[in-house]
């Protein structure tokens, strides 16, 4: 029995989100504008046979395929919606099951921090070193959410909102967590965008 964690549809990847997904890609590097499907199952082995049948099923890239012990996850995309949205249904179909099966989104944590310290910018610059900077002076928003991969959605609708910068977006592993960083007013745009993506998606859920 294969259990749907995360079913995220990306319409148009935007080019931070793109950007920061290719840092961390193992396979076909992602573009903005591309189309993209972010899968999460488990169990984590059952992703090999999703793959599988995602690529015969359509012209789509593989992006990235990430096997753990309890989950296993992967992205594809393509400049053509149709080309992703026709792999997705296939792969619905081979699981028996819909969109709403999709487990809902838990916000763990998300705080706006304004303003931030020159001592906390250059810690967060240290670990986070996939995506971009945040300067002293800037303000941030963090999010983490259950499970990991709809922080990429999220990150996707506030780039789509609001002139930010994405520093993070780690979206593997039991939680998701997403760091953007700007001028306190697009924080704040962004970090309503990002909350409300994730509302959307929790209103097909179980």
């Amino acid at each position: 029995m294969i259990s749907l964690r995360t079913y995220v549809h990306i319409d148009s990847l935007q080019p931070q989100v793109a950007a920061y997904m290719a840092t961390v890609s193992q396979g076909f590097l992602p573009k903005p504008g591309d189309s993209c499907l972010w899968l999460e199952v488990e169990p984590g082995l059952a992703i090999h046979r999703l793959t599988d049948i995602a690529l015969k099923a359509s012209p789509v890239h593989l992006g990235q395929m990430v096997v753990e012990r309890a989950f296993g996850s992967m992205v594809i995309h393509h400049r053509d919606q149709a080309s992703v949205t026709e792999a997705s249904d296939v792969l619905l179909h081979h699981m028996r099951t819909d969109e709403s099966a999709r487990k809902k989104c838990r916000v763990a944590w998300q705080e706006v921090i304004r303003g931030i310290n020159a001592d906390h910018a250059v810690l967060i610059n240290r670990q986070n070193r996939k995506g971009s900077m945040v300067l002293a002076g800037q303000s941030i928003f963090i999010l983490e959410t259950e499970p990991a991969g709809y922080v990429i959605y999220a990150a996707n609708e506030a780039e789509k909102a609001s002139n930010i910068t994405l520093c993070e977006a780690h979206a593997v592993g039991a939680f998701g967590r997403l760091t953007l960083a700007g001028r306190e007013g697009d924080i704040d745009a962004a970090a309503q965008a990002a909350i409300a993506a994730v509302e959307r998606l929790n209103r097909n859920a179980t």
